[in-house]
C-alpha cells in the first residue's frame, strides 16, 4: 500500500484541493490528465516576456483567450458567450482552443516568442506554475471582486493569498445510479459504504457490475479516491494513515465481493462512464461533465447522488475540479486593463449561469448557483 500512495506523493503536490479550510497552498487537485512543466523551465519563458512587453504588435481591438475547448459544443458555448462580451465591451474578442494537455506547452511557446493571449484559461492545478514564475496579473488589481464568490473557490483561483484566476463553474464527483436497475432490484440509493457495499454486491449479476469507478494511479484514480479518503478523516499528507488505510481497505472488499471489475485499475473517468451507459455497471462515481454523453441515451433513467461515507452523520467531502481564467503578466498594461474586463464579463453571474447550465457544471459565484439549483434539481447533490 505504502509503495503505491508513494508514488501519488508527488502528484498530490501540484493539486488543487476543494477541501473546506484547506490551505490554499497546499496540495489540491484536478481530474486532468496533464503533466505541470518544470518551475525552472516556465520561470526562463515567462519572466523575460514580462519585463520586455509583448514583444509583437497585435490589433488593439481584438483580444485572444488561449483555451482547451476543442469539443463542439464547448468551442460554441465559448464563441457565443465571447461574441456576446465582445458586444457589450467594444471589443473583438477571439478563442484560440488546444487540447487540454496542450495549454502549458502552448502558453509557453507563446512566452517565449513573446506573442502571449491576453487571456488564458488554465487548468487550476497548472495555474500555480505559471503563476510561481511572475506569468500572471493579480486580477483584484484588473478590478475584479470576489464577494460572492464562496472563498473554497476563490482559493482554488489563488496561489499564495494572490487572486489570480477566476473560475466560471467548478466540479466534483457524485454518485451516478441506473434507476431501472434499482427499482427492479427493490433497493435504496446508497448513502453509507455498507450500504453502498451492500447494493453494489446485490446489483452484481452476470457481465454486470455492482459498481465502476477509476482506481488507477494515474490523477482520474487520485481525485476519485479523494472523497473517500477525505471522508473518513483520511489526509493526503499522511499517506499511510489509518484513515487513508480504512478508505482504500473499502475499496478492495468492493473487488473482493466482484462487485468492481479488475478492469478498474487501468479505467479513466470516460471508460467508468462507458460501462455505466452499456449497461455493464449499475451504479458509477463520475462527474457532471459526464452528462450530456450520458442524456444521448435516451432509455438510461439515471439520478445522481452524494457520494456515500463511511457512517451515517459523517460528512461528505469532495475534490473540487475546474479550470480558471488568466491574464499573463506582458508589461503591456492598458491590454491587461481590458482582458481583466473581459474575464469580468466572461465570469460574471449571467455568463456564468448560461454556461453551466450548458455544460451541466457547477456555477462558481453563489448567486448564479442558487439560480442553478432551481433550474436543474437533478443535479443538487453536486
Amino acid at each position: 500500500m505504502s509503495k503505491r500512495f508513494n508514488a501519488i506523493r508527488l502528484r498530490f503536490t501540484s493539486w488543487t484541493v476543494g477541501r473546506q479550510g484547506r490551505d490554499p497552498a497546499a496540495p489540491r487537485r484536478r481530474r486532468s490528465r496533464r503533466a505541470v512543466a518544470p518551475l525552472a523551465t516556465v520561470s526562463v519563458l515567462v519572466a523575460g516576456t514580462a519585463l520586455t512587453g509583448c514583444g509583437q504588435q497585435r490589433d488593439g481591438d481584438v483580444y485572444t483567450v488561449l483555451n482547451s475547448s476543442t469539443d463542439d459544443s464547448y468551442h460554441r458555448w465559448d464563441a457565443q458567450a465571447m461574441a456576446r462580451c465582445s458586444k457589450q465591451l467594444g471589443v473583438t474578442i477571439e478563442q484560440q482552443s488546444v487540447p487540454a494537455a496542450q495549454v502549458m506547452t502552448k502558453a509557453l511557446r507563446m512566452a517565449s516568442s513573446k506573442s502571449l493571449p491576453d487571456i488564458v484559461q488554465f487548468d487550476a492545478s497548472e495555474m500555480p506554475t505559471f503563476a510561481e514564475a511572475g506569468g500572471l496579473v493579480d486580477l483584484r488589481t484588473l478590478g475584479l471582486g470576489t464577494d460572492d464568490i464562496p472563498q473554497g473557490i476563490v482559493n482554488f483561483g489563488s496561489y499564495k493569498g494572490t487572486y489570480y484566476g477566476a473560475a466560471r463553474s467548478v466540479n466534483t464527483l457524485a454518485l451516478f445510479y441506473n434507476k431501472d436497475i434499482l427499482a427492479q432490484a427493490g433497493l435504496k440509493v446508497p448513502a453509507t459504504w455498507d450500504e453502498l457495499r451492500e447494493t453494489a454486491r446485490k446489483l452484481t449479476h452476470g457481465k454486470r457490475y455492482g459498481l465502476a469507478l477509476s482506481a488507477g494511479g494515474a490523477e482520474d484514480g487520485v481525485f476519485q479516491f479523494t472523497p473517500f479518503m477525505w471522508s473518513n478523516g483520511g489526509d493526503e499528507r499522511q499517506l499511510d494513515g489509518p484513515r487513508v488505510v480504512e478508505a482504500l481497505d473499502f475499496w478492495k472488499s468492493l473487488l473482493k465481493d466482484g462487485s468492481l471489475s479488475k478492469s478498474t485499475v487501468s479505467w479513466t473517468q470516460a471508460d467508468v462512464n462507458d460501462q455505466f451507459m452499456a449497461g455493464n455497471a449499475a451504479m458509477m462515481i463520475n462527474g457532471p461533465w459526464q452528462v450530456e454523453t450520458l442524456n444521448t441515451k435516451k432509455s438510461l433513467h439515471w439520478g445522481i447522488a452524494r457520494i456515500p461515507v463511511p457512517k451515517t452523520g459523517d460528512k461528505s467531502v469532495g475534490p473540487l475540479g475546474g479550470a480558471v481564467l488568466t491574464v499573463p503578466n506582458t508589461g503591456d498594461r492598458a491590454r491587461e486593463k481590458t482582458a481583466g474586463r473581459i474575464v469580468a464579463c466572461l465570469a460574471g453571474q449571467k455568463e456564468q449561469l448560461t454556461y453551466a447550465l450548458n455544460s451541466w457544471m457547477v456555477p462558481a459565484d453563489e448567486k448564479a448557483a442558487a439560480v442553478w439549483r432551481e433550474r436543474v434539481p437533478e443535479l443538487d447533490a453536486l
